[in-house]
């Protein structure tokens, strides 16, 4: 059986519902007026964060997700040409791509799942740390063994 539940009768009793909290509002509400032609304005709070306005780093976080984009597509090209040409320019330059690739894509992942100023900095010194090692290992395995290159063939070939 179904009921229904005046909204007002929720909010006396201090439930707050999703949707009409003044903080998922981006912009004001236009309302039509039934007797009025024209829109009316409701007003309501704003909440806006830095994050929100577009101020002297637009142009490089405009930049930044080009990169992204030039890097993606580099990496795509880069595996016929490590298939067919193996060697060690081709091994570093996969562990400093990939690598890349990774610091940026979890570099987002972070951006958009930690909060707070002291998880945010822990969480971007762990990311530098975790982009280092990987970066290191990666030469250290293209130095001291067969390379990315050959190591993949190696695994497709068996």
């Amino acid at each position: 059986m179904a009921s229904i539940v005046r909204l007002s009768s929720v909010c006396r009793r201090g439930v707050k519902p999703l949707f009409y909290q003044t903080t998922l509002l981006a912009r004001p509400l236009v309302v039509p007026h039934k007797h009025q032609e024209q829109p009316y304005q409701l007003t309501a709070k704003i909440h806006a964060s830095q994050a929100l306005y577009a101020g002297s780093a637009s142009k490089a976080a405009s930049m930044h997700w080009t990169a992204e984009r030039v890097l993606s597509i580099v990496l795509l090209a880069m595996g016929p040409v490590a298939y067919y040409s193996p060697g060690p320019v081709i091994d570093y330059s996969l562990a400093a791509a990939l690598t890349l690739h990774g610091h940026w894509g979890l570099g987002q992942v972070l951006t958009d799942y930690v909060h707070g100023e002291a998880k945010i900095k822990m969480a971007n010194a762990g990311l530098f740390l975790l982009s280092t090692v990987t970066f290191a290992g990666l030469c250290y395995f293209n130095y001291h063994d067969v390379g990315i290159c050959k190591a993949v063939a190696l695994l497709w070939s068996k």
